[in-house]
């Protein structure tokens, strides 16, 4: 039976009826963690105190958490010790989930805009007066193609309804990510033959061979990567040699035993030396050297090492017959700023080939290909959309194809590129002097720059307060799927049914039944559907969670935070035909003078792309490199800051060599740092956001080049170069590290006051 709107209201007003723990049933009683602690917090006043698992949505990885609740607060997260992917360690940003429930500036009900369009004027309406409007929108459509659907990578449940509702719809999808993954993935296809992301064994590696992929840092899974590194660096079984390979000092350069620097764009050229010295030196499974689609003889060390900037041709030599050696237990990954050039899909493509060629891949090597999910019509991948679709939409705009942009997850306004023109063209009129897009939408429960020009914004629960699920991607190597479930109830529920908040899966299904369109998911609610789904995973009878009924299965995913088997394997051929990209030399934008440097944004372990700036804790929270915080700073060789008479705190001025935006930041003179780059934090610089993130710092991602990789379409966000100029102005960079001035003693460690000129002279 269709809902009507008034029911709807009712289920979603109710749907986080307060998460229970329950035995799980068939599962043994040690491996059962969520629990009690002994003794009780001083905080405690009464009640009870229990731990609740579910999943950290502040990160990509969605890592298993427990989360304390006191009297129906809750106070405190911690690591889901059961949980496959992080097994019992988390970040910070997990523990930050908690500022995010409580946020001072969270959208508190529906809004309809009532000023000009970007003035961030707000008149707060019912939900059903909102979901009327939106349906009402998407009736009047000439073509539903006019409807734009922008969001996060999504997979899993999420996933299957935002497919069904473009599908049954006819509405396009744009997932969108702001470091995007589009040549990884390309990669992984072109060498493994699927688009899922590998794991990868580094406890059981011998030798980790790194391409700009800071594993350590920010890249895909640092959690289940950081906690593989400690296992791979014990004593006990053979400490492991990590070589990282990258134009900036990472976090994971300064724990390499050796740090490479190359040639911006070169990582591809230097993997394929390795590969033709790896023959060379007869240290390759023959079954692998005879399937490679590309002659090797060009890339000799002798021919290429200074392309590549290295000082001779032997630390190539060095490298390949190290790798080769070690043969199965080698490790080549590729990621990060490698990626990010017009070559980023040949430089991955031939990096992770040499795992192919010492044999590493499969179920007795270190790379490991995921199992596809363990749910029918449930799909681990989450499809990403190449930054050329956003410089088409731009033209599709401003010719007005496009009536609806609803947009959830995604901030496009401040993380694309400002010569896209993507802005000036949702804000642009045509010749009638109406809007190019008549109606945008945005999903969000805090103001960012692309919801503060939105004309309706319908707010969504924050994770802790309701459903859901993930399939992990990088997953453990086996089937795996994470259960979310509210642990409080919505804060905003005071407010009655038709204000507060709601979930993004459910206004999407109401959506679709009010324009009387069937989605094949079976359920009204996201809670239905995930039930539905555990019912499959119950008649399997195998994993991590058994019962005698589905009452007990399904509270045992509760309690363990989702399913998993470890017996799970991939099934299917190993690609035996890896294929490398046509080479290309990396492009870059033209340069502008001598003094021109290679930009290289960054993300932080903190606030990430951006999309944590908002929490005080992370904003907080220093940089392991520089120890900086709340603020943008310019990573530059110390030996060239000198040269340029660049100390630290001078605010310099950036400038794209191509399009000549600009930024400014406070300079960070670093010896650590290559002469011809610069390192710069991406996610500051908003012009929108909470009273945390809105005018502070400078956003780089601004200023960057639209140059494209030739294959893909994605975004080249390592190809532009910039120039650098002093403004004349200083403040001090916050930072832990020498933030204060040593204080003079005599030869007697007497303390001496220091006076300046004038004050002597009284």
């Amino acid at each position: 039976m269709p809902l009507t709107r008034r029911q709807f209201l009712k289920i979603l007003g109710g749907s986080a009826v307060g998460a229970v723990i329950f035995q799980a049933c068939g599962v043994p009683e040690k491996e059962l963690l969520v629990q009690s602690p002994a003794k009780m917090p001083e905080d405690l006043v009464s009640g009870i105190d229990n731990w609740y698992a579910t999943l950290c949505k502040n990160c990509k990885t969605n890592e298993g958490i427990v989360v304390r609740v006191m009297e129906g607060r809750a106070k405190k997260v911690e690591g889901n010790i059961d949980y496959p992917i992080n097994e019992g360690k988390h970040t910070a940003r997990c523990e930050a989930t908690l500022q995010s429930l409580y946020h001072p500036d969270r959208i508190q009900g529906p809004m309809v805009r009532v000023g000009n369009r970007g003035e961030n004027k707000w008149q707060e309406i019912s939900w059903e007066d909102a979901l009327n409007r939106l349906s009402q929108q998407i009736t009047e459509l000439v073509s539903k193609e006019q409807m734009v659907l922008v969001t996060n990578p999504v997979n899993s449940h999420e996933g299957l309804v935002v497919e069904n509702f473009i599908q049954k719809l006819g509405v396009r999808h744009i997932p969108f990510e702001t470091i995007e993954d589009a040549n990884l993935l390309d990669a992984f296809e072109n060498v493994f033959g699927e688009r899922l992301i590998p794991e990868f064994d580094i406890a059981n590696t011998n030798y980790l061979l790194s391409f700009g992929s800071d594993l350590l840092g920010t890249w895909q899974s640092p959690t289940r990567y950081s906690k593989a590194y400690g296992d791979f660096r014990d004593l006990h079984n053979g400490r492991g040699k990590f070589v990282q390979i990258e134009p900036r000092f990472s976090m994971s350069a300064a724990n390499a035993d050796e740090w490479l620097y190359v040639n911006p764009g070169q990582e591809g050229k230097l993997a394929l030396s390795i590969a033709y010295e790896l023959i060379n030196q007869d240290l390759v499974d023959s079954k692998w050297e005879s399937a490679l689609n590309i002659n090797l003889n060009s890339f000799s060390p002798d021919k290429v090492y200074s392309e590549i900037g290295l000082a001779s041709a032997d630390k190539i030599k060095e490298v390949a017959k190290e790798f080769g050696t070690h043969g199965s237990k080698s490790l080549a990954i590729g990621g990060g700023i490698s990626s990010a050039y017009t070559n980023g899909s040949f430089n991955l493509s031939a990096i992770y080939v040499l795992n192919h060629l010492v044999n590493s891949v499969g179920s007795e090597g270190v790379i490991k290909l995921n199992p596809a999910s363990p749910l029918k019509n449930i799909s681990a991948e989450s499809k990403r959309a190449p930054f050329s679709t956003w410089q088409s939409m731009t033209s599709e705009i401003e010719s007005g194809k496009v009536d609806i942009l609803a947009i959830r997850g995604a901030d496009p306004i401040y993380s694309l590129p400002d010569s896209v023109g993507i802005k000036n063209a949702i804000l642009g009129k045509n010749a009638n002097g109406e809007f190019n897009i008549p109606l945008i939408v945005s999903f969000a429960n805090k103001m960012d720059e692309t919801t503060a020009i939105a004309d309706l914004v319908l707010p969504e629960n924050n994770p802790l307060e309701d459903w859901g699920s993930n399939i992990p991607n990088p997953g453990p190597g086996y089937q795996t799927i994470g259960f979310q479930q509210p642990v409080v109830r919505p804060f905003f529920e005071n407010r009655g049914v038709n204000l507060g908040t709601k979930n993004f899966i459910e206004i999407l299904l109401w959506l679709s039944n009010d324009l009387g369109v069937e989605l094949d998911v079976e359920g009204e609610t996201v809670i239905d559907i995930l039930k539905n789904s555990a019912r499959e995973l119950f008649t399997k009878n195998r994993g991590s969670v058994k019962s005698s009924t589905f009452d007990g299965f399904w509270n045992g995913l509760l309690q363990r935070g989702g399913w998993w088997d470890t017996e799970s394997k991939h099934e299917g051929q190993i690609d035996a035909n890896p294929t490398i990209p046509s080479y290309s030399e990396s492009q870059f934008s033209q340069s502008g003078t001598n003094e021109s440097f290679h930009l290289i944004p960054f993300e932080t372990p903190s606030i990430m792309d951006g999309r944590l700036a908002d929490l005080p804790w992370m904003q907080a929270t220093p940089d392991p490199i520089s120890t900086a915080v709340w603020d943008t700073w310019i990573e530059i060789n110390l030996n060239k800051a000198t040269e340029m008479d660049i100390k630290e705190g001078d605010i310099l001025k950036i400038t794209a060599v191509d399009s000549k935006l600009s930024i400014e930041g406070v300079a960070y003179p670093n010896p650590a740092t290559p002469p011809n780059v610069v390192g710069i934090p991406i996610g500051q610089g908003r012009s929108e956001g909470t009273r945390y993130s809105k005018n502070r710092g400078a956003n780089i991602l601004s200023i960057l080049s639209t140059m494209k990789d030739t294959k893909t379409g994605a975004l080249a966000w390592g190809s532009t170069k910039i120039d650098i100029e002093k403004t004349g102005r200083w403040r001090r960079l916050p930072k832990f590290e020498g933030s204060k001035a040593e204080t003079s003693v005599d030869e007697h460690h007497t303390i001496i006051q220091l006076t300046n000129l004038s004050e002597a002279s009284h």
